[in-house]
């Protein structure tokens, strides 16, 4: 991998974008935050702090330099972190040309396909933006940015076919509070990372009917294997599917409070529409827009996938939460 200048630029205004900020300010003084709004730029310069997300944690703007011009944020960066929606990626980078990206290390913090593409991130960047898969890096939890906002021990793995590459990255992200590994298999990290966030919806609406502890494990259970088939077609390289990378992942995002994928399947699972449950959140569940993208990648790859698809079912195909849930119960064991 090569950079052709110093700096770090994350992009994105979220949670995640704000918890890598605060782990990047432990190792770094160079780092440019892209925020899409001018006023939460000016916001985050005057008062040192995220007014959406994870308000708590404090910005050190003598070593965060942020703006809401992306091609600002891009020009001093060797090492660009993508840490926005996948369903908004297209419109973030719209501003730039492919040379703004050249030869920068490009890192994904993006747990999602890109809707209409039917692409991970990192196939994205190489069809569309000629991003070298020798230049891309994944990260990967388990970690909530929640938790980073709290120092509380957490995990990455940073996935890369370049390791030297990856240990750079990694090397940046390492701090009191997170630990870091690497990894070469960035289909499976990705696709992953994906498919765990559409678990989580499917663990949030069990749990918004009423199912419990006893069958949630049951679900998860099936669930990892349903991930493992899939990144196996996907990708079909020898992989622990239980490493931290993708059954730790997992686990997090399907059980934790602090999963926005979870809580958006609970509430679907309460009875809220899809609509009104995305409007009463204020926050993007990307498993909403992911389920979509497996579920049609699957047309090809003809993987058992009951867990997605009852999902799939629920949300694009408005069948009942209820119905489709019953009948899963009847497919896993």
């Amino acid at each position: 991998m090569e950079r052709n200048n110093s700096g770090i630029a994350v992009i994105g205004g979220g949670s995640w974008a704000t918890a890598l900020v605060k782990i990047l300010s432990n190792n770094t003084n160079n780092i440019s935050w892209w925020v899409r709004k001018k006023e939460t730029a000016e916001h985050i310069r005057t008062h040192r702090h995220n007014p959406d997300y994870i308000s708590d944690v404090e910005v050190d703007t003598k070593k965060v330099k942020v703006t809401s011009d992306i091609n600002e944020a891009v020009s001093s960066a060797g090492i660009l972190i993508l840490a926005v929606p996948s369903a908004f990626l297209k419109d973030a980078l719209k501003p730039l040309s492919k040379e703004a990206l050249k030869n920068k290390i490009i890192v994904s913090a993006i747990k999602g396909i890109v809707p209409d593409e039917l692409l991970s991130i990192g196939e994205y960047l190489n069809k569309k933006w000629n991003v070298s898969f020798q230049n891309f890096a994944v990260i990967t939890g388990p970690c909530h940015a929640e938790e980073v906002a709290m120092e509380r021990l957490s995990y990455l793995t940073i996935a890369s076919q370049n390791n030297s590459g990856a240990k750079k990255v990694a090397s940046l992200l390492n701090c009191d509070y997170i630990r870091t590994t690497v990894s070469d298999d960035i289909y499976g990290t990705e696709y992953a990372a994906v498919l765990k966030n559409v678990v989580a919806i499917a663990c949030g609406i069990c749990h918004g009917l009423g199912y419990g502890d006893n069958f949630q494990a049951v679900l998860v259970s099936n669930s990892i294997q349903e991930i493992k088939r899939f990144v196996d077609a996907v990708h079909p390289i020898k992989r622990d599917i239980n490493d931290s990378a993708y059954l730790g992942d997992l686990l997090v995002t399907a059980y934790s409070q602090f999963s926005r994928n979870r809580t958006f399947g609970t509430m679907v699972g309460k009875g809220y529409s899809v609509k009104s449950a995305q409007l009463e959140m204020n926050m993007v569940a990307e498993g909403y827009y992911a389920v979509k993208g497996v579920y049609q990648l699957n047309k090809k790859l003809k993987v058992k996938m009951p867990v997605t698809t009852a999902v799939y079912n629920i949300l694009y195909e408005k069948k009942s939460a209820a119905k489709e849930m019953k009948m899963l119960t009847e497919k896993i064991a």
